[in-house]
């Protein structure tokens, strides 16, 4: 009797779970919510509140066990491979659109405008309600519909996001927490030229229209990132008050009156001659 034949491999069997992975990229959390700043955090809810957050659950345990093999983020793409039960690895794509100059010139007169704002990223921290500045030249820094990301794998799965996706998602809110500037590189502002053309706007010329990272030269003036040590120090010595000699029983006069008298003389008018002793003791 011959042997039974090999079923196809589209009848195979496959593993229950996926294939481990040895060296991936895994989260630093390994308990409870991804992400420590605001800014991580504000991206995941965004994602679950417009439909994405699905199988965030099955892609957070991808990302906590290695699963993702590489992951690559460029102003408007985020590039990855993720290891699922089959042997070659999906590709993953998440596509976010970018501004353009005229709207990042918009974004980044509004961040010059204020003092707050221009001192806090010249500082290297991302101010908490960044996204006011974005929301006042009307543009969005995180995606706010479904219809803002293109999301992109190549597993079988139908469903999207799958759980390939989602583990790429927190991935990448967890690089916001190293990198917060991260999130305004997607949208198509890297670090770099985001800050030389705040301090060429607080310097008071625009970047060069052609050089968008351009400074203007040096007029002497320091940035307010490099005196913000000595910014709420006076630029001089206030000078001294005057002493005022104050009478021994001035304390007196301060208290509410007193309807009380010892023999038909009124209690403070008593009291006064003990404080004059008092200081002559001194």
């Amino acid at each position: 009797m011959s042997p039974a034949p090999e079923p196809p491999w589209w009848l195979e069997r496959r593993p229950s779970g996926p294939l481990p992975v040895e060296g991936g990229l895994k989260a630093r959390s390994q308990r409870g919510a991804i992400g420590r700043s605001w800014w991580s955090a504000r991206f995941v809810e965004v994602l679950e509140s417009i439909g994405v957050g699905g199988r965030l659950g099955r892609g957070k345990a991808y990302a906590r066990s290695g699963q993702v093999i590489s992951l690559e983020a460029a102003a408007g793409s985020v590039l990855a491979e993720v290891q699922g039960s089959r042997p070659r690895p999906y590709r993953v794509r998440i596509g976010l659109p970018t501004y353009g100059k005229s709207d990042w010139a918009l974004v980044e007169q509004a961040m010059a405008d204020s003092a707050w704002y221009a001192a806090k990223l010249l500082a290297g921290e991302m101010p908490a309600d960044i996204e006011d500045v974005f929301t006042s030249v009307g543009l969005t820094l995180f995606p706010t519909s479904v219809r803002d990301l293109t999301l992109d794998c190549a597993c079988p799965d139908r469903e999207v996001p799958c759980k390939h996706l989602a583990a790429v998602f927190y991935l990448l809110a967890e690089s916001f927490d190293a990198d917060p500037f991260a999130m305004l590189a997607l949208r198509g502002r890297d670090r770099e030229t985001l800050l030389e053309n705040i301090r060429a706007r607080r310097g008071g010329a625009a970047p060069d229209s052609d050089e968008p990272g351009a400074v203007p030269p040096d007029d002497g003036v320091p940035a307010l990132a490099d005196c913000l040590d000595d910014y709420f120090r006076p630029a001089a010595g206030l000078p001294g008050m005057p002493s005022i000699p104050t009478p021994p029983d001035a304390v007196l006069d301060q208290l509410p009156g007193v309807e009380l008298t010892v023999r038909g003389r009124p209690l403070d008018e008593l009291l006064r001659p003990v404080y004059y002793a008092l200081a002559d003791r001194e």
